[in-house]
């Protein structure tokens, strides 16, 4: 270590790099983290994260994960388990599970109490501790060094989506209870000194969603692995092929309205297909779609590929399409520009911060608008000087502006900022803490 480099504590409660954003955030800013110098220690629950350890053939040195069980409670095959006696270790094992019995969600304040119990036997062995969107309890007060946090986006926007979805009475109260966790963060989240977040469009909806005064929030841009989602002319393109990433079937994805849209497309261009990286929906919207529009052998989807194997699938693609309702950056359609593949894209969110204007790097549609999903995707698969103008010019953009080297530096300047300043979160009254966390598990909305 240099004087200059600085022993970093990353947090994060969930940290699956193949499925959902968190995982991918700290999989990358910690390696470009080690790159810049730095010491990153990455401390996380299951599913544990994946952390990279070469670089270029090379070993990285300086990048490490302590892992920190939770009861791993919603883990495959075995979702919502029941553990066994001899699994409990500690009161905040019998919090996690009492919360999942009574349908709300524990991870976030449970991680956090194990983190901060963690972090105060180490005292003195971090400069900075840099919490990814856990916002829980556990992270107020003296954790024995300065706190950077970084939110994503305010789950309170999903919340309202899944809300808003819902078809009765059950499943919004069963929607109100899992989301009670979102009370807790809104509570953290104000008394935060250093906020990071990854949009002008996050910072805004932090700002209104969750009351965190605007001075304490600074954007910086996440990116593509721009050596590894590159173009590749030797990657056949598959005439008709559509890609997506949706991580789960919830309304903010959007992927029904693409679903519906394939189905106009297929009206005039029979080859069109989609296959969505993520796991098929057994039941619900989607399903329902797929079954309706009968495009059984028409929407294929993967999970559980490789690095390579999910950037050669996009390659081989036509058109790439993010169909979401919202996204707090929207990192596939980052990596899909990469490649040099074109983008159709919503202007849900920050994806317009992404992906740029309409005509220019991609072809933008409004939310949750099947008939203009179906519009621009039938345009790009049908012109393919249009295709390639934009694919080039998706590329040039990524590289300019969002990179995981770029977002190490940022990231790198903020920490010293806060450590100059000493950023401590501010503790609630005790009588706070004591009775507000308890409500938390029992909750009901």
């Amino acid at each position: 270590m240099t004087a200059e480099s600085l022993r970093i504590a990353l947090l994060t409660y969930k940290g699956n790099p193949f499925c959902g954003g968190q995982g991918v955030y700290v999989r990358h800013l910690s390696r470009e983290l080690v790159r810049l110098g730095h010491r990153v220690e990455v401390i996380g629950s299951q599913p544990y994260p994946v952390l990279d350890e070469t670089v270029d053939g090379a070993a990285l040195e300086g990048l490490s994960l302590t892992e920190l069980p939770s009861l791993d409670l919603y883990r495959s095959p075995d979702p919502f388990r029941t553990p066994k006696r001899a699994e409990y270790r500690d009161w905040v094992d019998a919090l996690e599970v009492g919360t999942m019995w009574t349908g709300g969600f524990p991870e976030p304040l449970t991680f956090s109490l194990r983190a901060r119990r963690h972090l105060r036997a180490r005292r003195g062995e971090f400069d900075i501790v840099h919490d990814n969107q856990t916002l829980g309890y556990g992270l107020l007060g003296d954790i024995g060094s300065p706190l950077v946090t970084t939110i994503h986006h305010p789950i309170t926007v999903d919340r309202q989506l899944e809300l808003d979805a819902a078809e009765n009475w059950r499943q919004r109260m069963s929607k109100r209870r899992w989301y009670a966790f979102t009370r807790m963060q809104k509570r953290v989240a104000r008394r935060l000194p250093s906020v990071v977040t990854v949009s002008g469009t996050s910072r805004d909806e932090i700002v209104q969603h969750l009351g965190v005064r605007p001075g304490r929030i600074n954007v910086v841009h996440i990116g593509a692995d721009t050596d590894l989602f590159s173009p590749d002319p030797a990657v056949a393109e598959v005439p008709g092929r559509i890609v997506t990433t949706s991580s789960a079937d919830v309304p903010l994805k959007g992927l029904v309205f693409l679903v519906e849209a394939l189905a106009k497309v297929r009206a005039e261009q029979p080859d069109a297909h989609l296959v969505v990286v993520g796991k098929r929906p057994e039941e619900g919207p989607v399903a329902q779609a797929i079954a309706r529009y009968g495009l059984e052998g028409a929407v294929e989807f993967v999970k559980g590929i490789s690095d390579q194997e999910l950037v050669d699938l996009v390659r081989s693609a036509q058109v790439a399409c993010v169909p979401s309702l919202y996204e707090g950056f929207s990192l596939p359609a980052a990596e899909a520009m990469a490649t040099g593949t074109p983008l159709v894209a919503t202007t849900g969110g920050a994806i317009p911060e992404v992906a740029g204007r309409d005509g220019e790097t991609c072809l933008a549609v409004p939310t949750g608008d099947p008939g203009a999903l179906a519009a621009a995707l039938g345009r790009l698969l049908g012109d393919r000087e249009l295709r390639a103008r934009l694919g080039a010019d998706g590329r040039t953009r990524v590289l300019e502006r969002f990179t995981w080297a770029r977002a190490a530096q940022g990231t790198a300047e903020l920490y010293r900022e806060a450590m100059a300043a000493g950023s401590r979160p501010t503790r609630p009254a005790r009588t706070e803490v004591v009775t507000e966390t308890p409500q938390e598990s029992r909750a009901t909305c």
